[in-house]
């Protein structure tokens, strides 16, 4: 099987973006002045393990960092800034040549980053951004807003464009959970028949989003969809509508693209979910970062590059296996 993850020139290039030969900015250059032979260590901090998502970025990450010819150590902050502070700071200290980041929150990120970047240590950032520009090499995250509205103009034809429905929102210290919130609802608002009775937070986990489906079914049990932030919270959503019998009366949407959600597309459980390329992003996040660690230069001309999302259906799930589409 052929896997889609394109090197950092290709996948720019796709997205219109330029690659320069000259460096970061200035504030970045401080982390990376005079560059170095490749190799060394590098600190892979991410969000969640037992998620497949972010075990997909962890395996990705190591593989193409090994393959690189760098060491890997990989810890996991859980969403909780305090802890990613922590972990950070023993990679400043273990003076790592390298850290590919996964934020735990824009705006709880930036001292952090730049205490990293201070330290003459580069930061690479996938899957979600920081509150400030001119800090990490780069910040490579999916297109959310384009994955939220290809995901809810799906569902919303499924819907026959009316009935009631619920959400399931995702961390709320997460930027992505209220950019994807934003784009559902950027769509869904256009139908005045669609309406949305209720919303629960399930902080991006299965069993939670079960737990939170079950409160939303005690008060809404006349309910028609789901739309779910990730696909976690709504294969949970699937677990307590199968419990009540009625999973073949409601709709549901989830957004990751992950194995246990293809198959309940192909079965028929799922509308759609809508696959983020994290194994794409995360290949290119650490490319740009040995990229940094050799040359001292970043080939982005702007750090932020955002990939936009593929829409899974009955008609493609069969070929998404680990967060890429076989070709």
């Amino acid at each position: 099987m052929r896997r889609t993850i394109l090197s950092t020139t290709a996948a720019i290039a796709a997205t219109g973006l330029a690659l320069t030969g000259c460096g970061g900015s200035e504030e970045s250059d401080a982390g990376s002045e005079g560059g170095g032979d490749g190799g060394g260590q590098i600190s892979i901090i991410t969000v969640d393990p037992s998620n497949p998502y972010w075990s997909a970025e962890i395996e990705t990450a190591e593989t193409v960092a090994e393959e690189m010819g760098y060491t890997t150590e990989t810890s996991a902050h859980n969403n909780d800034p305090d802890e990613q502070t922590r972990l950070m700071e023993t990679a400043i200290n273990d003076d790592v040549d390298g850290i590919l980041l996964d934020p735990a929150g824009a705006d709880e990120s930036v001292a952090i980053v730049q205490q990293a970047v201070d330290a003459g240590i580069p930061v690479s950032l996938v899957n979600a951004e920081i509150a400030e520009t001119g800090l990490a090499e780069a910040q490579i995250v999916s297109n959310n807003a384009q994955g939220a509205t290809i995901g809810a103009e799906a569902w919303a034809e499924a819907m026959e464009y009316e009935g009631t429905y619920v959400e399931l929102f995702g961390k709320p210290s997460d930027n992505n959970a209220q950019v994807r919130s934003d784009g559902f609802d950027g769509v869904l608002s256009q139908y005045p028949d669609l309406e949305k009775v209720g919303e629960e937070i399930a902080n991006w986990d299965r069993q939670e989003g079960q737990e939170k489906m079950e409160q939303l079914l005690s008060r809404y049990p006349d309910i028609d969809g789901v739309v779910a932030g990730n696909d976690e919270m709504a294969l949970g959503a699937i677990n307590a509508l199968e419990q009540e019998g009625m999973l073949d009366e409601v709709e549901v949407l989830g957004f990751d693209g992950n194995n246990d959600a293809a198959q309940a597309v192909a079965d028929g459980d799922m509308v759609a979910t809508v696959l983020q390329p994290i194994t794409e992003g995360t290949t290119q996040a650490m490319e740009v970062l040995d990229e940094v660690i050799r040359t001292g230069e970043s080939p982005l001309e702007d750090e932020k590059v955002a990939l936009d999302c593929v829409l899974i259906t009955e008609e493609n799930a069969d070929q998404l296996q680990d967060f890429s589409l076989e070709q």
